[in-house]
């Protein structure tokens, strides 16, 4: 039994050891074949054939669709007020469609008031213009009377001069021409009664009646001159002092009048004027009650989607209760808006590195998440005039807001507002040119050099490079059409010679050094290299347009 067990251990332990030697080169030979399979396969896929041909220069930005024209649907009520109605949102709603219905009792009440007030202010102002025309008609006949008084005053005055004046003085010359005459008369004939009497002709009594005649007449004749005298000193002043005073004084009364009832004309006119402001006051005042009461219910001006500022302002703080009946809004507050989604608009963010190569008018293709298979064309509108800062996030970059114009998009009904999209601005054309994709060149400081298959590996060789897209360089020198470059980093077992080993070494190592620096990778990927080059990005973060693009490009090793 030993002897047959010791045969049989040594004959099996032969077969074994063949066996798994066996076992271990078939597996060897499977390993093998599959890495040459994958090694070849690779090699293929990895490789990209140098080509002439036309390509575009693009600068490729991310953003959200907004419509070109929105209507803010706001509580224009001068107080707050209440939802008793309003439209679900996501409605699409046709002008004239109601949007909203706000409680309006407290309107109506205010109303009532300032009808009252109106009514007040135009009972006022009916009582103050006839106070007005009262005083107008008391001026008047004031004024007249006033006006005769100094008429009347002017006719006494003229006629004191031309009547009374010259009648005295004639009478006075008169009065004294008398007397001296009758003096004369009574003296001669005293005298010849002096001589009669001494011839006793006549006696003595008849003389001295002749005397006192004389005497009475030469009294007479002192005092028509003394009256004479009295009037030219004393009595034709003071008539002509009163004349002229009493004409003097009619004017001034004239003038006082005039000026009084000016004072009250002009009063009782300001008092219209202010009741007239009251009213029209009072009349704005119910006219804007009654565009308030018209504000409770808000209708549609134009078509549009209806968005709840809730939904809007819920993105950007945190979210917010949706307005509902029975929702108390505050004065001009944001209630919905109402876009007009007949014309949108993508707004992108660009770096601020970039924002001098775009302008008004370049054309674009836009590619919303919603429907990334479906591109659209559209046209740049406007570029920021100011930049927006990175936030906490990243301060030190700069981004400007390019609005683009979509075209065409009118019966699309899918497309929404904040939808997030992706664009591509076309810059420039690069025409009839060589080219390979971005991802083969690798820089070094200011040279640029690709990896090129030889026997046995790769090899690194010196290419000037011209202009760029986020997909394509223009080789200007280095390369000939038909070349093959490689589209990847090479493994150093990959190089075929020490030299572009340690080239390599120093370019993964600049490249880690370059993405350690905080804040430069960004702002270095999105300003690229000389020659108008684009900010590179991974192939997930391209735009589909552009991933179809490369895809469709031929790709062969040599």
């Amino acid at each position: 039994m030993k002897a047959s067990l010791t045969h049989r251990r040594g004959i099996s332990t032969p077969l074994i050891v063949v066996l798994v030697v066996v076992v271990v080169a078939a597996g060897l030979g499977v390993v093998l074949a599959q890495n040459n399979n994958a090694g070849s396969a690779q090699r293929s896929s990895d490789l990209f054939v140098v080509e002439r041909g036309d390509f575009d220069i693009v600068i490729p930005a991310s953003g959200e669709l907004t419509a070109l024209q929105q209507i803010e649907v706001r509580n224009r009520l001068e107080s707050r007020s209440t939802i008793m109605e309003i439209i679900d949102e996501g409605e699409t709603v046709e002008p004239g469609e109601l949007l909203l219905r706000l409680d309006d009792e407290e309107i109506r009440n205010r109303i009532k008031d300032a009808e009252d007030a109106f009514n007040n202010a135009e009972s006022s102002l009916i009582a103050s213009e006839a106070n007005l025309a009262i005083r107008r008609s008391a001026a008047a006949s004031e004024l007249d009377r006033a006006q005769l008084n100094l008429r009347l005053s002017i006719l006494a005055l003229d006629a004191w001069r031309e009547g009374e004046d010259v009648a005295t003085r004639e009478q006075l010359a008169s009065a004294l021409e008398t007397a001296e005459i009758n003096f004369d008369r009574l003296e001669a004939r005293l005298e010849n009664s002096v001589r009669l009497h001494e011839q006793e002709f006549i006696s003595y009594d008849e003389l001295e009646r002749d005397r006192i005649a004389k005497i009475e007449a030469q009294a007479r004749l002192r005092q028509a001159r003394r009256d004479i005298e009295v009037y030219e000193q004393y009595t034709f002043e003071q008539q002509k002092a009163q004349r002229s005073s009493d004409v003097e004084q009619a004017e001034a009364e004239l003038e006082r009048v005039q000026q009084r009832h000016q004072a009250e004309v002009e009063t009782a006119r300001a008092d219209v004027a202010s009741k007239r402001h009251q009213l029209e006051s009072r009349r704005e005042r119910l006219a804007d009650l009654q565009k308030q009461l018209e504000n409770t219910v808000v209708r549609a001006p134009a078509g549009g989607l209806v968005v709840y500022a809730s939904s809007m302002e819920s993105s950007r703080r945190g979210s917010n209760d949706p307005p509902q009946v029975g929702t108390d809004l505050s004065r001009n507050e944001l209630v919905m808006v109402l876009p007009d989604t007949s014309q949108m608009v993508a707004a992108v963010k660009i770096n601020e590195a970039l924002s001098g190569l775009v302008q008004r008018g370049q054309r674009a293709r836009v590619v919303s998440d919603a429907r990334p298979n479906s591109p659209i064309t559209g046209e740049v509108l406007s570029v920021g005039v100011l930049a927006e800062s990175g936030g906490w996030r990243d301060p030190n970059r700069r981004d400007y807001t390019v609005r683009i114009l979509l075209d065409g998009n009118g019966a699309d009904t899918s497309l929404r507002p904040s939808m997030r999209c992706r664009a591509e601005i076309f810059i420039d054309t690069v025409q009839d040119a060589l080219h390979v994709p971005i991802q083969s060149v690798q820089r070094q400081g200011r040279s640029a050099h690709v990896y090129v298959p030889v026997r046995g590996g790769f090899e690194l060789r010196e290419v000037t490079i011209g202009r760029s897209s986020e997909v394509y360089v223009e080789i200007l020198d280095g390369l000939d059409e038909g070349d093959a470059v490689l589209m990847r980093q090479p493994t150093s077992n990959e190089l075929v010679r020490e030299r572009d080993r340690e080239q390599h070494r120093e370019v993964i190592e600049q490249r880690e050094t370059v993405h350690d620096e905080p804040g430069d990778s960004e702002a270095r990927d999105d300003q690229g290299e000389e020659g108008g080059v684009v900010p590179q990005q991974s192939a997930g973060e391209r735009p589909q347009g552009q991933r179809q693009h490369r895809e469709n490009r031929p790709a062969s090793g040599s």
